[in-house]
C-alpha cells in the first residue's frame, strides 16, 4: 500500500490508462505544455505523451465535447477536459442530444467517452465556477455519473470510467483536488466498478447518504454524534448513475431513518431523487421523515463568509439528525 493525494490519484489513473491503451487521448483547454491541468492533476502528461495525445484546444466547450464524441464514435477513447461543470451548458446540444448516439443508431456504435469537470464551492470562485450539477446531469439519459470523495475511489473509478464503452462524466471536487490529505491505495493496479456504493462508516440509527466533499463533512458529524450516543451509517454512492439503490435501501431497513447530504440547491437535486427512491421502495421501513441537507435555492455567493453559510456543513447535518431522532 502507499499514501496518495486525490490529485495524484487522478494523474496516476490517466497515466496508467494512456500507457495501457494507445487509443486514449486527452482533449481540452489549458492542458498543454505550460498548464498540466488547472489544478495540477495532469502534471507531466504532456511531456510524456506529446501534443498528439494531450490535445490542447481553443476555449470552446462545444469544440472539445463535439470533437471527443466524434473521436469516440470512430474508435478512439477520448478524455474530454471541460474543467468547470458550470460551463457544460455551453456544449448543451452535444451533452443533451449527441451523447445518445448509441441509442439513435440502435446500438451499432459505441461511445467510449470520459468527460471530466470540476465541481463544488469552498474556494470563493463565485457562482460561475462553483456549481454541483448532480441533479441536472442525472436527467441526461445514457450518461453515467461518477463523483468520488477519496483518492482511493478517484483512481479506481476513473480507470473504470475510461474503460467504459458508454459516456461517463467524472466530477472532481476542487477542494479535494487541492487537499493534501491522502488515502491508502494498493501498489498494484486496481479498478472500482461503476454503480457500487461504499459504506464509509457503519452505524445503526441513521443512514446518511453523502456525495463527494459532503462525505467528509458527514463523517465529521458522525464523530460528534457518536460522542452523544447516536450511531450514524455514512454511505458514499460514489456513482450517481448507475446508483446503488440496494445499498441505500438495505441501510434504511436497518436504521429506519435517512438523511441525504448534497452540495447543490435542494430543488431538482440528486438528494431529491434518492429520497424519492427510498420513499417508493422502502417507505414501510422508515420511522421518521426523510431529510435533505442541501444548499439554498440561490446562486453561490462570492463572499467567503456568505459562501460558508451557503454550503452545507456538519452542523446542518447534526441539526437534521437531531430533528428526526
Amino acid at each position: 500500500m502507499k499514501e496518495i493525494t486525490y490529485q495524484k490519484a487522478i494523474n496516476e489513473a490517466i497515466d496508467e490508462e494512456m500507457k495501457r491503451d494507445p487509443s486514449i487521448f486527452i482533449i481540452g483547454e489549458d492542458i498543454g505544455k505550460h498548464w498540466g491541468g488547472s489544478l495540477g492533476e495532469l502534471a507531466g502528461l504532456f511531456d510524456k505523451y506529446g501534443a498528439e495525445r494531450v490535445r490542447e484546444t481553443p476555449i470552446s466547450e462545444t469544440a472539445i465535447l463535439g470533437g471527443a464524441i466524434g473521436a469516440a464514435a470512430t474508435g478512439m477513447r477520448p478524455i474530454a477536459y471541460l474543467y468547470f461543470d458550470d460551463f457544460l451548458g455551453v456544449c448543451g446540444d452535444e451533452l443533451i442530444n449527441q451523447l445518445q448516439m448509441k441509442y439513435m443508431y440502435g446500438g451499432k456504435t459505441k461511445l467510449p467517452l470520459t468527460i471530466t469537470a470540476y465541481i463544488g464551492a469552498g474556494l470563493s470562485a463565485a457562482h460561475q465556477h462553483s456549481k454541483c450539477l448532480f441533479g441536472w446531469l442525472m436527467n441526461i439519459s445514457g450518461l453515467k455519473i461518477v463523483a468520488p470523495a477519496t483518492a482511493y475511489d478517484a483512481k479506481g473509478l476513473l480507470k473504470s470510467a475510461i474503460r467504459e464503452d458508454n459516456p461517463v462524466i467524472f466530477l472532481e471536487h476542487k477542494v479535494l483536488l487541492l487537499s493534501r490529505s491522502t488515502s491508502q491505495i494498493p501498489n498494484e493496479e486496481y479498478t472500482i466498478p461503476l454503480g457500487k456504493a461504499d459504506i464509509k462508516r457503519g452505524g445503526s440509527e441513521v443512514t446518511v447518504v453523502a456525495i463527494a466533499l459532503m462525505v467528509h463533512r458527514a463523517l465529521a458529524a458522525a464523530d460528534k454524534l457518536q460522542e452523544k450516543g447516536i450511531s450514524i451509517e455514512v454511505i458514499d454512492p460514489r456513482t450517481l448513475v448507475p446508483l446503488d439503490k440496494q445499498a441505500i435501501i438495505d441501510s434504511v431497513k436497518k436504521t429506519g431513518r435517512l438523511v441525504i447530504m448534497d452540495e447543490e440547491p435542494k430543488t431538482g437535486s440528486a438528494a431529491g431523487e434518492i429520497a424519492a427512491i427510498v420513499a417508493e421502495e422502502a417507505f414501510d421501513f422508515l420511522d421518521a421523515p426523510i431529510k435533505r441537507v442541501c444548499a439554498p435555492d440561490t446562486p453561490i455567493p462570492f463572499s467567503p463568509v456568505l459562501e460558508k453559510f451557503w454550503m452545507p456543513d456538519e452542523e446542518d447535518l447534526i441539526k437534521a439528525i437531531n430533528e428526526i431522532m
